[in-house]
């Protein structure tokens, strides 16, 4: 078989890392944001299902809410395949920041259930199914760029910047709930003060935005566009045909995500609310 040199993706060692904190950033926006959601539970489920008497299914409605954005992942993660399959990883990557940008401002200025009544968890859903789908494009298409923007060699390891931006992310948004906790007090917190995070959050992801503007296009993706305007007739792999001969490798992902995402979870949103909002220990503490 004759070796085609044209099938050889050249790739910029120095960009490969530009490219890595770029789009880790605005990874670490995005998990920001969901970290806000999760440590603020409680105080959401105050503001938004104030109707409810008990306290425990307050926080059962609230983090039901914050559920539904995982099932609208996989969804957002299909459409922002195809499209950045068929336009570029780059305007994937601006899509889904200034949707979680929005997403993450409009919860900070939604109204209570005391001012607009059932409106207000309804706006919050779907502020949620918002975040969710954007979230779902957002790590896929990081994850595929940086993979396509880097060297054989060092593939691994840059990989890795996207998963040290969301942990980031964690720990940016439980550092700033706990610097909130301790500056301002309960009845502040409650009424106003757990807004500010969220309005904040705008603010990163507009930097994000800036810094993902500036990004090229992945090496790989523009030389098999290439490769299509010499071979337009070749049809590219669509879904069904990768669920048709992956579907193993699919499966064991989905359930080791699922077993890590689980457990990650549970101590990261859960049990920080389930300590404050049940057993009643002060939020400094949590």
């Amino acid at each position: 078989m004759e070796f085609d040199k044209n099938q050889i993706t050249m790739v910029d060692g120095n960009n490969a890392k530009k490219t890595v904190i770029a789009t880790g950033i605005g990874n670490a926006m995005e998990w920001f944001d969901f970290g806000l959601y999760s440590y603020l539970a409680v105080i959401i489920s105050k503001n938004f299902f104030s109707q409810v008497d008990n306290d425990q299914l307050k926080l059962v409605f609230t983090f039901a809410t914050f559920a539904i954005a995982f099932l609208l992942r996989p969804i957002g993660g299909i459409v922002f395949g195809i499209i950045g399959d068929k336009y570029g990883r780059k305007i994937v990557l601006t899509t889904t920041i200034i949707l979680m940008a929005f997403s993450t401002l409009l919860i900070g200025v939604l109204p209570t259930y005391n001012e607009i009544g059932v409106w207000a968890p309804i706006l919050l859903l779907l502020a949620r199914v918002l975040q969710g789908f954007s979230t779902g494009g957002e790590y896929a298409g990081a994850m595929v760029y940086v993979a396509e923007s880097s060297p054989d060699r060092k593939r691994n390891s840059l990989g890795c910047g996207l998963e040290i931006g969301t942990l980031s992310g964690y720990i940016a948004a439980s550092i700033l709930v706990f610097a909130l906790n301790i500056s301002l007090t309960e009845t502040q917190l409650n009424s106003w003060g757990w807004r500010i995070p969220f309005l904040l959050g705008m603010f990163l992801g507009l930097f994000g935005l800036y810094l993902r503007r500036k990004l090229e296009e992945s090496p790989i993706y523009e030389n098999e566009q290439r490769e299509l305007q010499k071979h337009p007739t070749r049809e590219p792999i669509g879904v069904f045909t990768l669920i048709r001969f992956y579907y193993k490798d699919i499966i064991v992902c989905f359930v080791a995500v699922a077993f890590f995402n689980v457990t990650n979870y549970m101590v990261t949103a859960y049990l920080p609310s389930y300590l404050e909002g049940v057993i009643k220990l002060n939020g400094t503490t949590t």
